[in-house]
């Protein structure tokens, strides 16, 4: 427990230092490594992961409009909404 404990604050910690930023504000056709998926909601990490979507895969935003995203995970392209986009650190 006091390691997973450990492991949180550091990762709050990159977040705040400037590291770790949600893929919503990631630049376009750039390609990042997942660093972590943070949500709450199960089914939506489930989805996530359904998409090959999980820490050490790499991701690019291909396209942003309108709160929508296209981005490229293991050569296929998906579509996610905002809140998606806001649960994957880079």
């Amino acid at each position: 427990m006091l390691v997973v404990v450990n492991f949180v604050r550091l990762i709050k910690a990159d977040i705040q230092g400037g590291n770790v930023v949600a893929l919503a504000k990631a630049q376009l056709n750039t390609t990042y490594i997942i660093e972590m998926i943070d949500t709450q909601h199960e089914d939506m990490r489930d989805f996530l992961f359904t998409l090959g979507c999980y820490p050490g895969e790499k991701v690019t935003i291909i396209s942003r409009l309108a709160g929508n995203y296209i981005i490229n995970i293991k050569d296929a392209r998906y579509s996610i909404d905002e809140t998606l986009a806001n649960a994957i650190f880079v």
